[in-house]
């Protein structure tokens, strides 16, 4: 299995706040987002990804699981919401050593499947695997959210092409699921009745139930194809990495909002410690799943 313990990595300035969007977004790149590499392999291999598929990634992030594929010779198209990860990804795809280099640009958009790039890409061809590797019950929009850009990913897939739903495993067998309960606890004053909030709340932290990835595929008209587990360990460093790279998920925003930055990181730290390791580092096993659709 693939390496998931991150370099070190020297630290930012010392700070009061985490609101550095730019330095979240490095972090994310450089620390948290090879966690799903197992995932992402796994599920490339059981789909023999390669020459001839066409893929759309859903929540593509910073273009890490699209860059594998890549590698693999598919033909990528992401999308996102966050801008900068967005052009973090872009830059990776159309670097000169990159899979396909500057001659097989991959389409990325801001946005979900409604995105003009990928109508473009699937005005040419019909996707045939679609991805939606980040974690469906985080999502701050809820599920049907999710169900809408999967039934309008699925639109575009070819009769047959696979659509790839993850999630986290069981909470016992995730160790990360105490780390990111504390984002959840501290965050319950917003979801108070008197809580007043004029913008749209930030992603929660949320734990996937044993029939919920089947749940969403049912309600955007897909059939299950196979399922599979895969152990997603996440390792980092030293203390600081971990708790930079927890912070990058945007899981603890919610809290930040209604909670001193500084206390965040403290109960961060602190429900870390049972894991870190002798020697400084920080391990903690996790299973996450997925499910294979068919369109």
């Amino acid at each position: 299995m693939t390496s998931t313990l991150v370099q070190r990595h020297r630290p930012h300035p010392s700070s009061s706040r985490t609101t550095d969007a730019h330095a979240l977004t490095r972090d994310w790149a450089e620390i948290q987002e090879r966690m799903l590499v197992p995932l992402y392999e796994a599920v490339y291999e059981r789909l023999a990804v390669g020459a001839g598929t066409r893929l759309l990634g859903l929540g593509c992030g910073s273009g890490l699981a699209l860059l594998m594929a890549a590698a693999r010779g598919a033909t990528v198209c992401g999308v996102d919401t966050d801008g900068r990860r967005l052009d973090l990804a872009r830059d990776r795809l159309t670097a000169v050593d990159a899979p396909g280099g500057p001659a097989l640009p991959a389409r990325l958009g801001l946005g979900g499947p409604e995105s003009p790039c990928v109508q473009e890409a699937a005005a040419e061809s019909a996707f045939t695997v679609v991805t939606a590797f980040e974690p469906l019950s985080a999502g701050a929009a809820g599920p049907a959210a999710s169900v809408s850009a999967l039934a309008a990913a699925a639109a575009r897939t070819e009769r047959g092409g696979a659509v790839v739903l993850a999630g986290w495993g069981p909470p016992e067998r995730c160790a990360t699921s105490g780390v990111l309960g504390v984002g959840d606890r501290l965050a319950d004053p917003m979801d108070s009745p008197g809580h007043h909030r004029e913008v749209p709340p930030p992603v929660r932290w949320r734990p996937c139930g044993r029939d919920d990835l089947e749940e969403l595929a049912a309600l955007a008209g897909l059939r299950p194809d196979g399922s599979g587990r895969v152990a997603c360990p996440f390792g980092y460093a030293d203390m600081d990495s971990a708790v930079r790279g927890l912070l990058s998920t945007g899981l603890f925003d919610a809290a930040e909002q209604v909670t001193d930055p500084v206390q965040v990181r403290k109960e961060i730290t602190e429900a870390l410690h049972p894991h870190q390791r002798a020697d400084g580092t920080v391990w903690m096993p996790n299973v996450f799943r997925y499910l294979i659709c068919r369109v």
